[in-house]
């Protein structure tokens, strides 16, 4: 919806307002005269008249400054307006490229995508960057007024390359939080991993020929695949290591697997066909004690290496812990403790209490799991936390 208003009408923020006060209108009216037939024709129209409203407020409020100005003798004469847009095929895609601009930083690129494309809150984004809720509220604000007066169109072919690491960043994040939602009932987001995977599938027939585009797009095929055995019927999370493979859906996972395997075969090797490829070892093990966990442990020291983070060290510690035992898991899992983009994350206390469970440390697992299950905001994460440190008594 926003993209289609921005494409018609201009206007980042207006056009962000408008999208609020038709969704708003959506959830007190429907529930009282229920769902219309159409409701994306419905929730369009209400918030086209919302903008119409709104222009005419501000020309009435310009034909009044433009009088006052007249009557001092001050030339008060309002802009142009803007010429048409051009019409793209996919309106998301153009605003996913519109919102990684050039005049904003990375992070603000990313931020503001994450805001307007993938309809994540800000407190979920400042949670997926490890920054307080109110600094990214600044950072989108400042981000939506620089991209606002910015033409509504796919950007030439070489200015498309220099947004592409913003572009796929955006995407892989807004994949993650449908994969593993930071907050709420559910687990999953099947919403946003289903509009992450069809954007890079776009992007990868824009840029056939890049190795990470290919790489990104496999490691959500093969990571999507897992989704049917990831919840039990009462929504509660699964685990890798307990998940009924059966279930896993063969489609996708197959694809992802070969085209990651053609992909660094002939492209020079980034962070996503290396995730896309721990995805796919994980993926040929019929059973979770076949996994090929040094193969696994051996493609995150590469990754480590290639695109360091705290993430990836948690990953890499239970590949680690897997191969080298828990106790040199628990040893690489320390190097995180002095590091604040990790202050108050519940998944460094879960890695550190599945790594001492494997140790045989019953009383610090259990202590580890109960606080990691009073920090998270996933509720099916929080009962599984919970569940892990009652069977340790």
């Amino acid at each position: 919806m926003l993209g289609i208003l921005v494409r018609r009408h201009g206007g980042f923020d207006a056009c962000e307002d408008a999208v609020q006060d038709a969704l708003l209108a959506a959830a007190v009216q429907w529930p009282a005269e229920g769902v219309p037939a159409n409701p994306r024709g419905w929730l369009l129209t209400v918030a086209g008249r919302r903008l119409t409203d709104h222009w005419r407020s501000e020309q009435a409020r310009r034909r009044r400054e433009t009088t006052a100005a007249s009557l001092d003798g001050i030339d008060g004469a309002a802009p142009a307006a803007d010429a048409e847009r051009p019409l793209e095929s996919d309106d998301t895609l153009t605003l996913l490229f519109l919102c990684c601009h050039p005049a904003l930083s990375p992070a603000s690129q990313v931020a503001l995508t994450l805001r307007a494309v993938g309809g994540l809150t800000t407190a979920q984004i400042a949670s997926a960057f490890l920054v307080p809720e109110t600094t990214m509220a600044q950072r989108i604000s400042r981000a939506k007024r620089t991209v606002a007066g910015a033409a509504f169109a796919m950007p030439a072919p070489q200015e498309r390359a220099a947004r592409l690491g913003a572009v796929l960043h955006v995407l892989y994040l807004v994949f993650n939080e449908g994969y593993t939602a930071t907050s709420g009932p559910d687990l999953q987001r099947p919403d946003l991993t289903w509009e992450a995977v069809r954007l890079v599938r776009q992007v990868h027939g824009l840029l056939p020929d890049d190795g990470e585009v290919a790489g990104l797009l496999a490691l959500m095929l093969v990571t999507e695949a897992r989704r049917p055995a990831r919840t039990r019927p009462d929504g509660a999370l699964v685990p890798l290591a307990e998940q009924d493979r059966s279930r896993w859906d063969r489609g996708p996972l197959e694809e992802g697997i070969a085209l990651v395997t053609e992909t660094m075969a002939r492209a020079p090797v980034g962070p996503y066909q290396l995730q896309a490829a721990i995805a796919a070892v994980h993926g040929e093990a019929a059973r979770a004690e076949d996994t090929d966990w040094p193969q696994v442990a051996a493609l995150y020291r590469v990754l480590d290496a290639v695109a360091p983070s705290p993430v990836v060290t948690l990953n890499r510690a239970v590949a680690v812990g897997m191969t080298e035992g828990p106790r040199a898991g628990l040893d690489l899992l320390a190097t995180l403790d002095a590091d604040p983009r990790m202050a108050g994350s519940h998944r460094l206390l879960a890695v550190r209490a599945h790594l001492l469970e494997m140790a045989g440390e019953r009383a610090g697992a259990h202590a580890a799991y109960a606080e990691a299950a009073r920090r998270t905001t996933s509720i099916p994460e929080q009962r599984y936390l919970e569940e892990r440190a009652v069977r340790l008594g």
